[in-house]
């Protein structure tokens, strides 16, 4: 049976919505003070490490927070510096965006997850993995419960999974509810939680 995430994979050539084996947490739009140190905590706690999609404006105004993902032994890939949508920038304005990300790495994943055929294309000439999701937990909707975002975790995830959280303050108790009782069920049914790699 067709899901709907496989027909997303094809409608996004040059985005990668799973891969490898084992599953990859990820989290967009730090770092920051108020939330990112949270989140280490927990992985700690559980000896997991992620992959941090970061605003390049963020690491700027929180290089001691960028620091302490880094030493922790995390991923860490490009998210713009100013958080574009990339249907509303001109294709100039958009790259020169993902250009002034002040750290090197070679994963991007587009805020909103928008970004046109040519701005893709062009990020996947530079070198970079276009890194997507399967499972989009909304943790920044304050509609979505945490109940909710605990069983869309359990239901649909497979070997491969990249699972969408955010270390924002739209997210902040929501995800931090549901962060470590995910954790806890995806070790138990034997997940290998992974960082996503740059090749």
């Amino acid at each position: 049976m067709v899901k709907i995430r496989d027909i997303w994979q094809g409608l996004y050539p040059y985005g990668i919505f799973r891969t490898g084996k084992a599953v990859y947490l990820t989290f967009d739009d730090g770092p920051i003070p108020e939330v990112t140190p949270k989140v280490l905590a927990i992985l700690a706690r559980y000896n997991v490490k992620a992959t941090f999609f970061m605003v390049g404006e963020n690491i700027d105004k929180h290089p001691e927070v960028f620091e302490m993902v880094v030493k922790a032994g995390h991923s860490i890939g490009n998210h713009t510096y100013n958080h574009l949508k990339g249907w509303k920038y001109s294709f100039l304005e958009y790259m020169e965006n993902v250009k002034k990300f002040p750290k090197q790495t070679k994963l991007f994943r587009p805020p909103y997850g928008k970004a046109t055929l040519r701005q893709r294309r062009a990020l996947h000439r530079m070198g970079y993995r276009l890194i997507y999701w399967d499972i989009l937990t909304r943790d920044y909707d304050a509609s979505v419960t945490p109940e909710h975002m605990l069983n869309l975790i359990k239901r649909e995830t497979r070997p491969g999974s990249i699972i969408n959280f955010h270390d924002s303050l739209k997210s902040n108790e929501r995800m931090l509810e549901v962060l470590p009782k995910a954790i806890e069920w995806l070790q138990s049914n034997g997940y290998r939680l992974e960082v996503i790699g740059e090749k």
